[in-house]
Order: C-alpha cells, then sequence, then structure tokens
C-alpha cells in the first residue's frame, strides 16, 4: 500500500475537518471511528468504511491488515505518524481509524424495550449509557435535541461498538414519543430521585421505555408528566443521587433481572469482559 504524505490530500483534508469539528460532522453525516475495534464492529454490522486510514508503522501488523483486507485499496490511506497524530483523538498507537457515514434511524413503530435520555450533556455519559443499553438489550435509544452528539469521537470511545448493536434515534421530542409510546400500549417510567415508587416494586413488563434527564437538572417536567410513574432507586446510603450512566444501569438491568425471573430471556451468554 503507497504511503500518503501530503496532508493536502483532499480525504485526509475531509478526516481532519470530521475529527476536529461537531458542526462539521452534523453538517457532512460523517463521522470517525478510532481504533481497530470500532473499525471491526463496524465491518461487521454495517460494511466498508468510506476510507481507512492506516498509520504508517503499524500497517504491517496482522489486526491492521485483517481490517484493511476487505477494503478497495482507493479507498485505504496509509500515512505517517505526524499526520495520523493530527487527526486522531487517541494516540497514533491506535493504527487505523476510519470515516463513515453516520447512521440515522428512522423507525416506524417503538421497540418493546426502550429507552429515553433527556439534555445530556456529558459526551462520556452517553457513551457509557449506549454500551450499558447494547448490554441489556435495549432496542431503540432515543435521544433530545439537546444531548451530546452520539457520534462524537467520545461518545463513540466510550460505547465501544454500541452504536451498532441497539438503534439510535436523535433530535427526539420526547415528550410527545412518550405520549404516542403509551398510547399504543406501553409504559413509560421516569427515572428520578424524588419518585415515589421503588424501581424494584414497579412491575418492568415490556412494552417499556425508561426516561433518564440530564446530569444536572433531571427530566423536565413535560417529560415527567408524560410518564406513567416516576421511579426511584433505594439508596439507604444516603447519597442524594446516582451519575446519570450508574443509575441507568441499575434500572435497565433490573427490567433484564425481571424478564429473566419471568423465563422472558434467553440463558445467560458470557461476553469476553465486563470491565475496560
Amino acid at each position: 500500500m503507497p504511503q500518503v504524505t501530503s496532508a493536502q490530500n483532499p480525504r485526509l483534508r475531509e478526516a481532519l475537518r470530521l475529527a476536529q469539528s461537531s458542526r462539521d460532522r452534523r453538517k457532512a453525516g460523517r463521522c470517525i471511528l478510532e481504533g481497530e475495534h470500532l473499525v471491526a464492529v463496524y465491518l461487521e454490522r454495517s460494511g466498508r468504511p468510506e476510507t481507512l486510514i492506516v498509520e504508517a508503522e503499524r500497517a504491517a501488523d496482522p489486526r491492521i491488515a485483517r481490517l484493511v483486507a476487505p477494503m478497495s485499496p482507493g479507498d485505504v490511506l496509509v500515512v505517517p505518524r505526524r499526520i495520523f497524530a493530527e487527526i486522531s483523538t487517541l494516540p497514533p498507537e491506535v493504527g487505523v481509524l476510519a470515516v463513515v457515514q453516520t447512521p440515522h434511524a428512522t423507525p416506524t413503530a417503538p421497540a418493546d424495550f426502550c429507552l429515553l435520555l433527556e439534555d445530556l450533556q456529558d459526551p462520556g455519559n452517553v457513551g457509557t449509557i449506549l454500551r450499558t443499553a447494547a448490554a441489556a438489550g435495549v432496542g431503540q435509544v432515543h435521544l433530545s435535541k439537546l444531548c451530546a452528539f452520539a457520534w462524537s469521537p467520545k461518545v463513540l470511545r466510550a460505547a465501544q461498538g454500541a452504536h451498532f448493536l441497539t438503534t439510535i434515534v436523535e433530535d427526539v421530542d420526547l415528550p410527545a414519543w412518550a405520549a404516542a409510546f403509551r398510547a399504543g400500549g406501553g409504559r413509560v417510567l421516569a427515572l428520578d430521585p424524588r419518585g415515589a415508587t421503588d424501581l424494584y416494586a414497579s412491575r418492568l413488563q415490556r412494552p417499556i421505555a425508561i426516561a433518564v434527564g440530564n446530569e444536572g437538572t433531571g427530566l423536565s417536567p413535560a417529560l415527567v408528566n408524560a410518564a406513567d410513574e416516576r421511579v426511584a432507586i433505594p439508596m439507604p446510603g444516603g447519597a442524594e443521587s446516582l451519575n446519570a450512566a450508574a443509575a441507568t444501569a441499575v434500572a435497565l438491568f433490573e427490567c433484564l433481572r425481571q424478564r429473566r425471573s419471568e423465563g422472558l430471556v434467553a440463558p445467560l451468554r458470557h461476553s469476553g469482559s465486563t470491565i475496560a
């Protein structure tokens, strides 16, 4: 594979713009995937990236070569470390990144297990929550307009490939969506530390949607009013609240636990690891 040594290469210039600007990512409808894991998941689930950019010193690595193999030669750019470092938000040692079309899901019908994220602005929290949602079997994650952009580098990095394991819908009017979901027979629970119902005492039967609010202010009155009830996670230790990502994990896996106890979930399947 020939090296591209000029940073003026049009594809490299586009990748640099996408890496540096959320506005450009949204406008172009493209995003950057960094590292072997994300690129491998994309290849498995979605197909070939538009452009694969490989750091020259890693080009001979068998793990990188497996990612290059299904690509058309003209869509692979091998670049010196100095150029790769300008594009990647991670150390050059990650070795590979990809430019891909940002998936835009417009589901015609709600899944029976959904998550609603309202105005969560911390990219790390959003990415961690997406990873948890995918692990718990959430079918759709709906994000309000003021949530962090789901396809930003920090969200993608925290989610570790979860974007391709669940359906993500952005810029959603969540109160209106919740009302429609309930009209169709679904149940919406607002996760709220001031909730009147203990999460563990609530029947979390599907179809169900769990609503999680902003890290600082929680859920809006409009979304709380659109829900069936407010549920709280019991905290006997005296803490006032949990981090949004931690609270979401507790709620989603309680849904999963109840489904398993009713024999509605397949037997446990071990993943390779539970931490990263």
